[in-house]
C-alpha cells in the first residue's frame, strides 16, 4: 500500500510540474495628472503572439468583453467610459459572429476627477477573456491599483 501511495504521489508531482499555466496577457498601469483636479489612468495589456483580448463593445452571444470597474472612493470619480483604440473586427467561427479584439498590445484610458490636489490611488478590477485560434481561456478578474502623484 505504501508503494502504491508513493507511486501515486510521484505521478502527481510529475504531472503538476509539467502542467502548463497559460498567461498570455500581462497588465501594467500608469497615470498622468492633466490638471490639479484631473488625471488619466492608463491600463495596458501586453498580449503574447497569436492571442487576443476582446473589446469593451462585444455584442451579446459573443465572448466575454473586457470590462473595467473602478472602486468607489472619496478621492476620485471616474469621468465617462473607459476609452479604447479602434479594435480589429473579424468573424470568429467559435462564436459565429463578428467580434472586435486587440492583438499584441492595447492601452485603455480612463479620465478621473480628483477631489483633492494631493496624491491619491485609483483602485479597481478588470475582467477579460483571451483566445487564440485553438482555444479560449476562462474569463479572468484582475485587481489593479494605480498611484497618481502630485
Amino acid at each position: 500500500m505504501k508503494k502504491l501511495l508513493s507511486a501515486l504521489f510521484v505521478l502527481f508531482l510529475y504531472t503538476s510540474a509539467h502542467a502548463q499555466i497559460l498567461t498570455p496577457v500581462k497588465w501594467s498601469y500608469a497615470a498622468k495628472r492633466i490638471s490639479a483636479t484631473e488625471a488619466v489612468v492608463f491600463i495596458k495589456a501586453t498580449i503574447d503572439n497569436g492571442w487576443h483580448i476582446y473589446s469593451q463593445n462585444v455584442k451579446d452571444g459573443g465572448p466575454v468583453k473586457t470590462e473595467f470597474k473602478f472602486a468607489p472612493s472619496k478621492a476620485y470619480t471616474a469621468v465617462g467610459k473607459t476609452s479604447e483604440p479602434t479594435p480589429v473586427t473579424k468573424f470568429e467561427n467559435a462564436f459565429k459572429m463578428n467580434v472586435s479584439y486587440f492583438e499584441k498590445e492595447v492601452v485603455f484610458q480612463q479620465k478621473v476627477k480628483l477631489t483633492s490636489p494631493n496624491a491619491t490611488v485609483v483602485k479597481g478590477q478588470l475582467e477579460y477573456m483571451t483566445c487564440n485560434d485553438k482555444q479560449c481561456l476562462p474569463p479572468e478578474d484582475v485587481d489593479f491599483t494605480v498611484a497618481i502623484s502630485k
